[in-house]
C-alpha cells in the first residue's frame, strides 16, 4: 500500500462512529477517497440530512458532502463488513460507544480513533479506551492540527496516524490520505495522543487570556510554556519528547489557540470576559473537551509527580472559583527559575 495518495488505495469499506463534526469530516474524505463509507450518527436529523440532501446542518452547515456517504442510525448496519473503523465519538461517551460497537466488528478491522482526550475516570487515552472496549483489533490515533470545516472544505491539512502496529497506521495513512489531507505515520502513541488532548487546556486557558482582553504578549508566553508543561507530562509516561514539536504537539497547539474555529478557545474567551463556566457551555451542540481534559489533566499530573501550573490556573478558574485576573497574577508571581528544566 503506497504511504500517501489515496488514490491508490483500493477502496474498502469504513465506518465512521460518531456524527459530528470531525466525525462528518472523516467519512466525507474517505467516501471521497473512492472507499463504501458509512457514518453513524444517534441523531436521526443528521442520519436523514446526510442520506437525502448531502449534508450535516447540524453540526456542519452549508457544507456539501460525498453523495456517495451514508448514513444510519443503527450501529450494526454501520460497522457490516467494516475494514476501517474510525470512532470520533466525545470522550467521556468513547467507551460505552465503543463496546456497544464491539460485537458488531468484523473480526479483521482495524479500528482508528480520532477523539482527542484523557477518560476522566480511569485517566487512560483514547486507543486504551477503545483497544480495552474493542479487544484483539489493532489500534491507529489520528490527531493534528484539523478544523473540521476546514477538512470537509478541502482546505490542506496535515494530521498523524500513530500506532504501535505500523501497518494498521500505514492503512489509515493510505485510507486518508488525499491531494490535500497529507497524514503521517508515527510509533508515539502517547505523545501523540497527549499532544491532541492537552492543547485542547491550553486553548482554553488562551481564550480567557482574550477574554480578559491581556493583548498579544501574554498569549505568545502561555502557548510556549504551556508546550512545556505538556512536553513534561509526556515524557514522564514515556512519550518521545520530539513528538510535542510536531503536528500532534505544537502544530495543532498554535491552531487551536488562535484559531476562530477554536470550540474551547471560544469557551474560555466567554469565561475571560465574565460568563461561568455553565453561560459559556449553555446551548451547544458540539463538545469542548478541553473542559473535561482539565480535569483529567490535573488528575494525571498529580498521578506522576509532575508540575503543570497552567492546568492547574485553569482547573482554579473553571471549577474552584478563581478569578481569571488573580489566577494570572499568581502565575507571574511563581518563584523565579530557569527556562529549561
Amino acid at each position: 500500500m503506497p504511504a500517501s495518495g489515496a488514490r491508490e488505495v483500493t477502496p474498502r469499506r469504513c465506518a465512521v462512529i460518531g456524527g459530528g463534526a470531525w466525525g462528518t469530516a472523516i467519512a466525507d474524505r474517505l467516501a471521497r477517497n473512492g472507499h463504501h463509507t458509512v457514518l453513524w450518527a444517534r441523531e436521526d436529523d443528521v442520519v436523514t440530512a446526510v442520506n437525502t440532501t448531502h449534508e450535516n446542518p447540524r453540526f456542519l452547515a452549508g457544507i456539501p458532502l460525498a453523495p456517495s456517504l451514508e448514513a444510519r442510525g443503527a450501529i450494526n448496519e454501520a460497522l457490516r463488513d467494516a475494514d476501517l473503523v474510525v470512532y470520533a465519538a466525545p470522550s467521556h461517551v468513547l467507551r460505552v460507544v465503543v463496546a456497544n460497537c464491539a460485537a458488531h466488528t468484523p473480526r479483521h478491522a482495524v479500528l482508528s480513533v480520532a477523539t482527542k482526550g484523557i477518560e476522566r475516570e480511569t485517566l487512560a487515552l483514547m486507543t486504551d479506551v477503545v483497544a480495552e472496549a474493542s479487544p484483539g483489533h489493532p489500534v491507529v490515533a489520528v490527531s493534528g492540527p484539523s478544523f473540521a470545516a476546514e477538512v470537509a472544505m478541502g482546505q490542506p491539512t496535515a494530521v498523524v496516524a500513530a500506532s504501535v502496529d505500523h501497518t494498521a497506521a500505514t492503512l489509515v495513512q493510505g485510507a486518508l490520505s488525499a491531494a490535500a489531507f497529507r497524514v503521517y505515520t508515527s510509533d508515539d502513541v502517547v505523545g501523540v495522543e497527549l499532544g491532541g488532548a492537552l492543547k485542547n487546556v491550553m486553548a482554553v486557558a488562551t481564550g480567557i487570556l482574550d477574554g480578559l482582553g491581556l493583548g498579544f504578549n501574554p498569549r505568545a508566553a502561555l502557548l510556549t510554556r504551556g508546550l512545556a508543561e505538556m512536553t513534561r507530562l509526556g515524557v514522564a509516561l514515556g512519550a518521545q519528547p520530539d513528538t510535542f514539536a510536531g503536528l500532534a504537539g505544537l502544530g495543532d497547539l498554535v491552531l487551536t489557540c488562535t484559531g476562530a474555529l477554536s470550540r474551547n478557545r471560544a469557551v474560555g474567551v466567554a469565561i475571560g470576559q465574565g460568563q461561568s463556566l455553565e453561560q459559556a457551555l449553555a446551548g451547544k451542540d458540539s463538545v469542548a473537551e478541553g473542559v473535561l481534559n482539565t480535569q483529567s489533566a490535573r488528575a494525571l499530573a498529580a498521578k506522576t509527580g509532575v508540575e503543570m501550573p497552567i492546568v492547574e490556573a485553569t482547573h482554579r478558574i473553571l471549577f474552584e472559583g478563581c478569578a481569571p485576573r488573580d489566577a494570572v497574577a499568581e502565575l507571574m508571581a511563581r518563584e523565579l527559575r530557569p527556562e529549561r528544566d
